[in-house]
């Protein structure tokens, strides 16, 4: 089921309140999206993506349409937000020129801040063809100061670290080495000359059904949530550190931490959404890795 807009209009009313979003006294009128199933929006192709399929977009569009959630991602929300259209994803650019007056969506699921083991485009690349479109004169420098990026991160890299046979010594040092290349694609990104930059934090990956599962879904595995919580530790240093350097707040952070935790404690009880009794199990069985984000979506 489709969390609520509350939830979600608390968390950005709260994270970019006001001026905050907005750089210069001008309101951003695009939105760029970098990252993975978090907001991804269609970029995936229809013949190899599950996202396609049912029970994805059940609730929103009506019917699947690349968004691995069966409602809206967070593309859709900051959007919304916004008072602009989903911006276009990025595989859809020729068939839809006139969409992109809206920004445009480059997020891929199952991909990472670096290569995942799929085809998809890590986040170096994605930013890469943003750079492509500003070099073909589809966006212009003044484009890009009317605009916000979005980046998501929700944890493939720490997939596929665990899947190729990484160590837990070994971890810490991997989640230095993502979150500091995180630092590097968000200052690229604003140093393209897009004002603003909004970083989501990890979420609590040891309640995924992945890790659930093992409890019969009752409880979360610490030892990962523990893991989350070092991840966001970093890129919050990261983010203030880029803040002090540009003397403004030119990177924001989207706390999807405090977020999912406040939700899966109160079992979704707020006003005009629908309570979860169990909230660590997952819709689908048969998309283990993927219904969190669907039941949350």
């Amino acid at each position: 089921m489709e969390l609520s807009s509350y939830t979600f209009v608390l968390l950005f009313l709260f994270t970019i309140a006001g001026d905050t979003v907005c750089a210069n006294g001008i309101r951003p009128t695009k939105l760029f999206v970098f990252g993975d199933s978090y907001s991804d929006t269609g970029n995936n192709p229809k013949s190899l993506a599950s996202s396609w399929k049912t029970p994805y977009g059940v609730t929103f569009p009506g019917k699947p349409a690349g968004r691995y959630s069966d409602g809206r991602v967070l593309t859709d929300f900051l959007a919304k937000f916004m008072g602009i259209k989903s911006p276009l994803p990025y595989q859809w650019r020729k068939y839809g020129q006139n969409r992109m007056q809206h920004g445009v969506n480059f997020a891929y699921g199952g991909t990472g801040v670096f290569d995942t083991g799929n085809l998809q485009p890590n986040m170096s690349t994605q930013i890469g063809y943003l750079q492509g479109l500003v070099k073909a004169n589809v966006y212009t420098k003044r484009d890009l100061g009317s605009s916000l990026a979005l980046v998501t991160i929700s944890g493939n890299d720490y997939g596929a670290y665990t899947s190729s046979g990484g160590s837990e010594q070994g971890l810490s040092s991997f989640i230095s080495q993502v979150v500091n290349q995180i630092g590097i694609n968000i200052k690229r990104i604003h140093d393209m000359g897009v004002p603003r930059v909004l970083v989501s934090t990890l979420q609590p990956i040891g309640c995924l059904p992945r890790e659930t599962i093992f409890s019969s879904y009752q409880q979360c595995n610490e030892s990962r949530n523990s893991a989350s919580s070092f991840h966001n530790q970093l890129l919050q240093q990261v983010v203030t550190g880029l803040n002090n350097s540009t003397r403004g707040s030119s990177f924001l952070t989207l706390d999807l931490f405090t977020t999912f935790n406040t939700v899966l404690k109160n079992k979704g009880d707020f006003t005009g959404s629908v309570k979860f009794d169990t909230p660590l199990r997952p819709c689908c069985e048969s998309h283990k890795q993927w219904c969190f984000l669907w039941k949350f979506g």
